[in-house]
């Protein structure tokens, strides 16, 4: 009898497959992905440097750069804090609403951002709800800033607890039962023994969170306003410019989303590289202790 065939013999893809998946990957990432942000920036770029730093520096456009980072972070915070609520509602406890409440943290996932937009139209604008009695007090939060950080709080609502709920879980609450039983009381379990835990998921959460609130558009479209230098964020200053031929101008503004979606790429991958090496110290095996030998009389 032949001896039996190496195990890995029969797992091992012809040389042709590998090399055509990986041909294939390639081409769809420099042809949906690379060529893209290459002609972003080349549009941006192609009437010179000057007119590019024109561009950004103009009145609206650095306007718009200032509500967006504001709106991040506003919204992020605010993420960070009911993301980790919900997260720790729904890994650590049972209660009866339990499926109701992931439904809702799932919501924004399957909602459109512009109906999400018309929803707070319908509670907080002129014939709103809401309305008259925010118009009798002087209250402005539809084409305001108010209004635009509720409608990215609600798209971006998901990011931070979807991270975390499935971590959660895999964890377990041993720990925390244990702080608790030798006497730590709530918050110091969640500091010293839950955070320390989930922190390069809540990063991971959060840097997810940030991105999709500076890139957001349509919910923010919808209850903005597109007033100038007031309610426009980035992407609104782009679509304007677009719609009024001001392509370098619009390139220009969009290169510095595209740079930003860049950053949080790389900080993104600088994350999970250091959650991996923290895994594999962890779980690299101690060297077995070296008994002393004893010298010779």
């Amino acid at each position: 009898m032949s001896p039996p065939a190496h195990p890995g013999a029969y797992r091992r893809e012809p040389a042709w497959v590998r090399l055509s998946l990986l041909a294939l990957g390639l081409g769809f990432v420099l042809l949906f992905l690379v060529l893209p942000l290459a002609a972003v920036f080349s549009q941006a770029l192609s009437k010179g440097w000057q007119t590019y730093w024109n561009a950004l520096g103009e009145p609206d456009a650095r306007s718009s750069i200032r509500l967006t980072l504001l709106i991040a972070a506003i919204t992020v915070p605010l993420n960070l804090v009911f993301g980790v609520a919900a997260a720790w509602a729904v890994a650590k406890h049972s209660f009866r609403g339990k499926a109701l409440l992931i439904t809702l943290v799932d919501l924004p996932f399957a909602v459109s951002p512009v109906v999400a937009g018309l929803i707070y139209v319908l509670l907080f604008g002129a014939q709103g709800w809401f309305g008259p009695w925010l118009q009798a007090h002087d209250v402005k939060i539809i084409f305001a800033l108010p209004g635009m950080v509720l409608a990215t709080v609600f798209v971006t609502f998901p990011f931070i607890a979807r991270e975390l709920i499935p971590l959660m879980q895999s964890q377990g609450s041993d720990e925390e039962q244990a702080a608790l039983v030798l006497g730590a009381s709530g918050w110091q379990t969640f500091w010293h023994v839950t955070l320390p835990n989930i922190r390069w998921g809540l990063v991971y959460g959060v840097i997810l969170c940030n991105a999709r609130a500076m890139g957001e558009f349509g919910a923010v479209s919808v209850v903005s306003g597109h007033i100038r230098g007031e309610t426009n964020t980035m992407p609104l200053h782009v679509e304007i410019l677009y719609n009024e031929y001001q392509s370098v101008a619009a390139f220009a503004v969009a290169s510095l989303l595209a740079v930003l979606a860049l950053l949080t790429l790389v900080v993104k991958s600088i994350v999970e590289w250091r959650q991996q090496r923290q895994n594999s110290i962890a779980q690299a095996p101690e060297p077995p202790p070296q008994t002393p030998q004893e010298s010779p009389v």
